[in-house]
């Protein structure tokens, strides 16, 4: 037998040695991968910098969406489109295919622009703010489609999950992506992403408004949040509240935003989504400023930037009546004429919904906004009713004076 150390005894070399130095070799390796990674994307950014000054690598980058300082015919798409006058219909991806003999509904849109002379701007006559910088909110003054007709089925996004069931339990239909680690997403964008999913049939809804609907908005809390208002046998009534934005401008001109407070409202439909009896969609109108807007001058993402608040009258979209067939057949199966012998439409007698469990419009609104804000989960109260409630409970007034409101986006 051979002499010599054997591995693991006295003397002998560890066969840990050769794995350590591979391993701070490939650790070598990727760092200096990055370090080349990131002075060539600095090089690069200095270059396109030169060549195109501040303002043209601003809306570079504002097509430039994965921030490789390439422009991908993908990315190209809203420049040709807005050169050329031809939109394309886009591909939404959707969950599954809609039955075309499916039951559908009449979505209408009623909106009344904002109203200027709330803005604070508009005190000294808006001295020092440039028309075009306002002239996609100006010139924004009816519903981009004032009726869509839409299938029943395209609402099942609102139908709560399995586990969801109980009233006032409250879950995300979009989920807010945002988190402190995340920060917030980027001012510098004009066109929203293609919608997937549940946020598909929302993108559709707001676009009635406006072309151009983020149903993500850029700051915290994003997404939508609904619960179970009331249950019957066969249907749910479900409340919602959304956050979403809408992008007013487009190149050459600098992003324009534009946040209402929320979107509300309440769907009714049935259990398997083949019939919505009604829907409403709105931004609350009580308070004395519900929309907050911010545009950019320059090319700076942190700078540069104009912030004002107002007051928006109406924007809601409301079904005109109860989702009907779209193809009528009679009791053998046979397709029917959707008129009677007079030429006018049949018309369609829905039964009387009783619901066996129900919350209030308030407190369902009040489930919604503790899931968006949670500090709400404390009482906030008028000032009038603060004092009584101080003394009832010999507690101390800590008083909040603010511009806007905390608990929606117009603050």
């Amino acid at each position: 037998m051979a002499g010599g150390p054997q591995p693991g005894a006295p003397g002998a070399p560890s066969p840990r040695l050769p794995r350590l130095g591979l391993v701070l070799g490939l650790l070598a390796a990727l760092a200096a991968v990055k370090y080349y990674r990131d002075a060539e994307a600095a090089r690069r950014q200095e270059m396109a910098l030169k060549s195109l000054g501040n303002e043209g690598l601003f809306l570079f980058s504002s097509l430039d969406t994965n921030n490789d300082l390439y422009i991908s015919p993908e990315e190209f798409k809203p420049v040709a489109e807005k050169l050329t006058g031809v939109t394309p219909v886009l591909e939404f991806e959707e969950e599954e295919t809609l039955d075309p003999s499916g039951e559908t509904l009449s979505i209408v849109a009623k909106f009344q622009p904002l109203l200027m002379e709330t803005m604070t701007k508009s005190k000294d006559g808006f001295l020092g703010i440039s028309h075009i910088a306002l002239s996609g909110l100006r010139n924004w003054t009816a519903p981009a489609a004032p009726m869509s007709i839409m299938f029943a089925k395209q609402f099942k996004a609102f139908l709560p999950p399995k586990n969801k069931i109980e009233l006032g339990d409250p879950w995300w239909i979009i989920p807010s992506e945002l988190n402190i680690f995340t920060g917030y997403l980027s001012n510098n964008r004009f066109y929203p992403p293609v919608p997937k999913g549940k946020e598909i049939v929302i993108h559709k809804l707001l676009s009635m408004f406006h072309p151009r609907p983020f149903v993500k908005t850029r700051f915290a809390p994003q997404g939508a949040v609904a619960c179970i208002q009331a249950i019957s046998e066969f249907y749910y009534r479900i409340a919602f509240r959304i956050h979403a934005e809408f992008q007013l401008n487009e190149p050459p001109d600098f992003p324009f935003w534009f946040s209402p407070g929320q979107f509300a409202g309440h769907i009714v439909l049935s259990r398997d989504s083949s019939h919505v009896r009604e829907f409403k969609l709105f931004v609350p109108n009580k308070r004395s400023l519900n929309v907050d807007m911010e545009w950019l001058y320059g090319a700076s993402e942190s700078s540069n930037m104009e912030v004002d608040i107002g007051y928006l009258p109406q924007m809601e979209l409301e079904s005109s009546g109860p989702s009907i067939p779209s193809v009528i057949h009679d009791e053998n199966g046979n397709v029917m004429d959707s008129r009677d012998p007079a030429g006018e439409p049949i018309q369609f007698v829905f039964e009387e919904i009783n619901w066996q469990r129900e919350l209030s419009g308030e407190e369902a609104a009040q489930k919604l906004e503790v899931a968006m804000y949670p500090f709400k989960k404390v009482s906030y109260l008028p000032f009038t009713q603060a004092f009584d409630r101080a003394k009832a409970e010999n507690k101390l007034v800590h008083s909040i004076l603010l511009w806007g409101a905390l608990d929606d986006q117009s603050c």
